[in-house]
């Protein structure tokens, strides 16, 4: 199994599907023809928007790819505790002359459609963010030559998405940007995540499918660091933010290296469900009272986001960026992925060189 994972591109290197319009089919495309295996990202998107752009994919690279679906989201009881943040969010609509989006605007993701799709025409790799699909669903993905991935936070997730039976894990480490892959967004566990390093450890033990990890990786030696500790592939979604081919809007680009954002944070103040983005005005005065309301706080903010980014103001946009953001260098996808794939390389050598425990060389 893990040689159908590392068969499907000549370098152990994912990119990782970046919704909200970053993961284009000319990133994924610059990213497969260079030896790595890009992803485009269905969320957010209809079926119908994921359809054409995997056509678009398909026209610019013969090679393997990726898509990645969201899993659709439970019930969300308490309504006011969101009708309280739209009230608090009334000031930011008034300075952007927006209105605020509706926050009842749907909870699947349009995931039945998706999954339709994706057996009909299916494509050589399927990610699930989010939680784990059923059985049914990743058996029928195999049976139409599917790869198929899911994301974990845990050990225990990492067990469920072996109990479902996809091919491989996605061991999603705290220090990942973006939104963190949980299972069940319960609130009470919010600071609680898991660093890479620990995770992968954790997760080898539990489970016997291959894994892949996430979060933070920014250079070569670190993907020597997390092959080492048993992974078969590392997933980079910052380091690729910052490509001409992303789609991430230019202020997003700029501030992943700008002194003005020092830090990074886990927050719920844009979306409702943690995820990792650069500090700026709208997360440090929003996040503390944002609900844990995934996707309804997610609707409840789109215009705002949206008009922000209009505006070209980078205090109200979701910045989103890993840990390792301040490492983004500004180079072609596919440039990106022979630099990070001679950093491996290079950093493999030098481990085999260093003495055993004998003293012998390795």
């Amino acid at each position: 199994m893990s040689s159908a994972l590392t068969g499907l591109s000549p370098h152990p290197i994912v990119q990782a599907p970046m919704a909200g319009g970053v993961s284009v089919p000319q990133l994924a495309a610059a990213v497969c023809e260079a030896g790595g295996l890009g992803f485009l990202a269905a969320g957010y998107k209809t079926a119908d928007g994921m359809y054409q752009e995997i056509k678009q994919l398909r026209g610019l690279t013969g090679r393997p790819f990726g898509v990645n679906v969201f899993m659709p989201q439970p019930e969300y009881a308490e309504s006011g505790a969101v009708e309280v943040y739209a009230h608090q969010l009334a000031g930011e609509a008034a300075w952007y002359e927006t209105e605020l989006g509706d926050p009842d605007s749907g909870r699947d993701d349009g995931y039945d459609a998706k999954l339709a799709v994706l057996l009909d025409n299916p494509v050589p790799v399927v990610s699930f963010h989010f939680g784990v699909p059923s059985p049914e669903a990743l058996e029928a993905l195999r049976r139409a030559g599917t790869f198929t991935l899911v994301t974990a936070t845990t050990a225990e997730e990492a067990r469920a998405v072996e109990r479902a039976g996809a091919d491989a894990v996605i061991a999603q480490g705290v220090e990942a940007g973006g939104h963190q892959g949980t299972h069940r967004d319960v609130a009470e566990n919010d600071g609680s995540g898991i660093g890479l390093l620990s995770l992968i450890a954790q997760i080898r033990e539990a489970v016997s499918i291959p894994i892949v990890a996430a979060g933070g990786i920014m250079r070569g030696g670190q993907i020597a660091a997390v092959l080492a500790a048993g992974a078969s592939a590392a997933q980079l979604g910052t380091a690729f933010l910052t490509t001409p081919e992303s789609g991430a809007h230019d202020q997003h680009k700029q501030a992943l290296t700008n002194p003005l954002f020092v830090r990074t944070e886990l927050t719920r103040a844009f979306t409702g469900r943690p995820a990792r983005g650069l500090v700026n005005r709208f997360l440090r005065e929003h996040g503390p009272y944002a609900p844990a309301a995934y996707p309804e706080v997610n609707h409840l903010t789109a215009p705002l986001r949206k008009a922000a980014a209009k505006a070209g103001d980078a205090q109200g946009m979701a910045l989103w960026a890993g840990q390792g953001h301040r490492l983004a260098r500004e180079l072609p996808a596919g440039r990106l992925v022979e630099v990070l794939a001679a950093e491996l390389a290079d950093a493999r050598t030098a481990l085999s060189s260093l003495p055993g425990p004998g003293g012998d060389r390795r």
